[in-house]
């Protein structure tokens, strides 16, 4: 048991270091596509707090998998977003 827990740690922490590195390079460049990863990998981050304080085993029949959605939901509007043909 505690080994889901610190797994579950090691994960929420590397989404969280993935998101400040990500606002770093949104401060330096001003892109939008860095914002929305750097959101979308908090999103994921407190998707991952709230799995491992519920203790849902089984994630694809709870709530906290429409976080992790909404996440990837924001990774593939950036991504459009950017690649869309300019005006």
């Amino acid at each position: 048991m505690a080994t889901i827990y610190f797994l579950s740690g090691a994960a929420t922490l590397g989404y969280m270091l993935a998101a400040l590195f990500f606002l770093r390079f949104w401060k330096r460049t001003s892109d939008s596509l860095f914002l929305s990863f750097s959101v979308a990998f908090a999103l994921l981050s407190i998707g991952q707090i709230v799995i491992a304080s519920a203790n849902i085993y089984v994630e694809d029949s709870s709530a906290a998998y429409l976080i992790r959605l909404a996440a990837f939901a924001l990774i593939i509007l950036a991504v459009w977003r950017k690649n869309r043909p300019s005006r």
